[in-house]
């Protein structure tokens, strides 16, 4: 329970200017990027420092209170959303590159750093961070760590989870443990690649070392434009087929494009075109990439590409990449409400599913428009709409069922990157049996037995199949949580790196 002794005791640790209880305060935090969700928290606190996070952590486990770990709030699944029961810890604070280590090619940083700002520090040493979400001018590191989140670039990278090398991460009960090695080596079980993607259920992370990358010599980026969604899915497939894999291969139809087209990102893709393709390729000399470019835009002429074109330099470049990373924001011009999944199919079947999107968008009369990453078949269906509209919201919500039907039924999955929070808890029996969802409960309560930490999300647990006495024979055994906490400074000494 939430008393104001505990409130004043939080305000002793953090100060009082960063703990926020009034109404219009706590609806600040409402809601994340996916506008649907509203919950809103019954205290809001605002650590500074790692230490003022563990005490905070300590604090709410000896009073029983739940507490749910939130970055910058751009999260697209309603899983960083508090009830009136929790206590939101916002981490925006935590925001210092703790070092840049350029030999070794790793950074240590805070949880509220943001994505982008650790690339542009780490440039002066020719490296970048390679997981770029569309949000990374906003979204955090610590946010990305907690979704596993993607990109556009991760299709040949990887996802976050592949560019985490350690991470030091205080549990429900307050204890710190940490999990990786500086050298990216593991010992024992990958706990490490546990973590990432948890969505907070595990703990809070509060220092993380990632993997940088060197700046690529060479980079094209390729737009091409089709008149037909189905013949630039088959040319997705086309291109992969090749034996070239692009750093990124993005797609927009054309209610995408039209929106960004309107709005302040426009950036020059045709209007007429019923899709388009972005596609950029990037690696260690001109030539090698100025002949795979050739390569490419053959491919997907031969494949049905209207037209093809190069952007000419670094600022063309810029622009046809904002008018795709922006394009989330260009879609509020359509709706006041906007409904987006994050379906993965197999690239294969791309061109069915995205017709399978339209019939079902027709047969609701809803407009959806399309903007994925169409590389690795990671869709992400936008559904506009005003919900004040009775009737309308249950619509949506039907759709969207069908729409992420439709994809488990050509073998997709409910999530590539943004998680499954609270908005996807209603799909997770699709692809899940009760035997499987009690697994993963439990794997949670090895790590928070309790069950505190951003309660209610990811795992339906009226779904599970329950272990009953799990925690008791835990407890029995001596292993009800066999993490063992840190008697150690972090893997990465700071003193290391080069600030």
């Amino acid at each position: 329970m939430i008393t104001a002794g505990l409130v004043e005791a939080l305000a002793g640790i953090v100060g009082a200017r960063h703990v926020r209880t009034a109404p219009a305060e706590r609806v600040t935090y409402a809601r994340d990027g996916l506008p649907t969700h509203r919950r809103v928290p019954a205290v809001v606190v605002l650590p500074g420092s790692r230490e003022e996070v563990i005490a905070v952590v300590r604090l709410l486990a000896a009073h029983g209170v739940p507490v749910v770990p939130r970055g910058a709030g751009t999260g697209l699944s309603g899983g960083a959303l508090a009830d009136g029961s929790a206590v939101l810890l916002v981490l925006t604070r935590l925001n210092r590159i703790l070092g840049v280590d350029p030999k070794n090619r790793i950074a240590l940083v805070e949880p509220g750093v943001v994505n982008a700002r650790l690339s542009v520090a780490a440039a002066p040493h020719g490296l970048y961070y390679a997981p770029d979400p569309s949000s990374q001018t906003a979204c955090t590191l610590g946010g990305n760590v907690a979704e596993n989140a993607g990109g556009p670039h991760c299709l040949k990278y990887g996802v976050t989870a592949q560019h985490v090398l350690a991470l030091e991460v205080v549990l429900g009960d307050g204890r710190v443990v940490e999990l990786g090695s500086p050298g990216g080596e593991p010992w024992g079980p990958d706990l490490v690649g546990l973590f990432v993607g948890s969505e907070g259920n595990f703990g809070i992370a509060t220092r993380i070392a990632v993997r940088l990358l060197p700046l690529p010599r060479a980079v094209r980026t390729l737009l091409a434009d089709f008149t037909s969604l189905r013949t630039a899915g088959e040319a997705v497939s086309a291109v992969i087929a090749s034996g070239i894999v692009p750093a990124a291969l993005e797609m927009m139809d054309q209610s995408c494009v039209r929106a960004v087209e309107d709005s302040v990102y426009a950036a020059g893709y045709p209007r007429d075109a019923a899709a388009v393709l972005l596609v950029e390729l990037d690696g260690g000399s001109e030539a090698a990439v100025t002949a795979d470019a050739e390569t490419i835009q053959s491919v997907l002429r031969e494949h049905g590409a209207r037209s093809t074109r190069t952007a000419a330099d670094a600022r063309e470049r810029e622009r046809l990449w904002q008018g795709r990373k922006k394009a989330f924001g260009a879609m509020g011009r359509l709706s006041r409400d906007l409904v987006v999944q994050d379906a993965v199919v197999p690239r294969s079947t791309l061109p069915d599913v995205l017709e399978t999107i339209a019939r079902i968008a027709a047969t609701y009369q809803l407009t959806v428009s399309n903007v994925f990453h169409a590389g690795d078949g990671n869709l992400h269906p936008n559904i506009s709409f005003d919900g004040r509209v009775p009737g309308l919201k249950a619509r949506v919500d039907a759709a969207s069922t069908e729409i992420m039907e439709a994809c488990i039924a050509v073998g997709g999955t409910i999530t590539g990157e943004h998680g499954v929070g609270l908005d996807k808890l209603r799909y997770m029996p699709l692809i899940f049996d009760a035997e499987s969802l009690t697994a993963m409960r439990a794997v949670r309560r090895v790590w928070d037995p309790e069950e505190r930490v951003n309660p209610g999300k990811v795992v339906p647990v009226h779904a599970c199949r329950e272990w009953s006495g799990i925690g008791t024979r835990n407890a029995e055994r001596g292993t009800r949580n066999p993490i063992a906490p840190s008697s150690s400074t972090f893997p990465i000494p700071t003193s290391a790196l080069a600030p």
